[in-house]
């Protein structure tokens, strides 16, 4: 095949390969007008709660509301603290300052994820929770984070908004925390085609609670029991998202595949390629390399046609949003040498093979 342009994601090409099953689904919200809830988002429900292993799935209206309202379900408010990790998108920490609690920036490890060891140093007695995010669709590292906040009476939360489909130890990742948050916007593994989101747990006083500040504080029509949102999952997304979510385990397997001949085939002197962990078992929703000179390789690879992205080239704690927590230059450096550093490579389900080729030998063939 001729290649002059390869995208950093190709939507449209996925929804053509599933084009009919998704009309269908569209199709069947219009004719019964099962627009806001309803039994669709129900069925989505039932089925993303069995994929998770968990005993509940409560549907909202994106990954970041999905974060902001687990948090109030957990009492979390004025006053407390919730340590978070610096390098994530910046909703991880919109979910804490929205509860009016301030978020507790921690440093990565070498994977890219929180690091429990820097977590156990910002402990005070203000905390109340931990959220774990699992980035670029890598696990973190659940087992010391869990013995972290179990031993000091903590709050986990699993920010699974980049993580659909992956496991700890043979585990699906969003079973372990008090509550896990997942975001469908469109271009995460499992997409909708707006925004979308849900949450996912096994105690159902969460789930309850949960139900009650999606639908303005209300279980039952015009009774309200406490202040709440307007954030409910609609019909449309949920019927795209159940058929997609049959598809999710090949699309997985597939973006494995890419970052497995990646890891393979870049042989770069200056390109630090991404530590994988034994334990976890990754579905590459991003793969991130770090280069020296970005601004050099990105333009390399411009030149060949190939689109990339950066995730994040400005960390949480340095945005202008967050400068009243008076967090410096220097005081978190591993996220800030990643932030200066990273490249994120195309990697989508529908990349073709000779495109993956193409891509490999773009990048080894670099020159500074």
């Amino acid at each position: 095949m001729v290649i002059s342009k390869i995208p950093f994601l190709n939507l449209k090409q996925q929804y053509l390969n599933i084009k009919d099953d998704i009309d269908h689904a569209m199709q069947q919200v219009i004719n019964e007008a099962a627009f806001a809830g309803g039994k669709f988002v129900a069925s989505f429900e039932d089925a993303f709660a069995a994929y998770q292993n968990t005993n509940y799935c409560a549907g909202v209206n994106s990954g970041t509301s999905s974060l902001h309202l687990s948090l109030l379900a957990l009492g979390i408010g004025a006053g407390d603290e919730v340590i978070i990790p610096a390098n994530s998108f910046i909703a991880t920490a919109w979910a804490v300052s929205y509860t009016g609690a301030t978020p507790v920036f921690a440093d990565c490890d070498a994977y890219y994820n929180i690091d429990p060891t820097h977590v156990k140093t910002l402990i005070t007695k203000k905390t109340k929770a931990v959220i774990g995010v699992h980035l670029y669709g890598q696990p973190f590292n659940v087992e010391d984070l869990l013995q972290t906040t179990e031993q000091h009476g903590l709050y986990l939360v699993e920010d699974a908004a980049q993580a659909h489909g992956a496991y700890w130890k043979g585990e699906p990742i969003g079973s372990f925390g008090a509550l896990s948050c997942f975001s469908f916007y469109p271009s995460k593994n499992l997409g909708a085609f707006g925004e979308s989101g849900a949450i996912c747990c096994n105690d159902k006083k969460y789930y309850d609670a949960i139900l009650k500040l999606r639908n303005h504080g209300s279980l039952e029509k015009y009774q309200h029991e406490r202040i709440g949102y307007n954030m409910r999952m609609d019909g449309l997304q949920a019927a795209i998202l159940e058929i997609k979510l049959h598809h999710l385990e090949k699309w997985n397997y597939s973006r494995r595949y890419i970052a497995r001949r990646y890891q393979e085939g870049i042989q770069h002197s200056v390109v630090q390629k991404p530590k994988i962990r034994e334990q976890a078992t990754s579905v590459f929703h991003l793969y991130v390399i770090t280069v020296p000179d970005r601004d050099h390789f990105v333009k390399h690879l411009e030149t060949c046609g190939i689109s990339c992205g950066m995730h994040y080239p400005i960390p949480c704690h340095l945005q202008e949003a967050y400068r009243h927590l008076n967090y410096k230059k220097g005081s978190l450096p591993n996220t800030e040498f990643l932030a200066a550093h990273c490249v994120s490579l195309p990697i989508f389900p529908e990349l073709h093979e000779e495109e993956i080729d193409y891509i490999i030998e773009a990048i080894n063939q670099y020159k500074r």
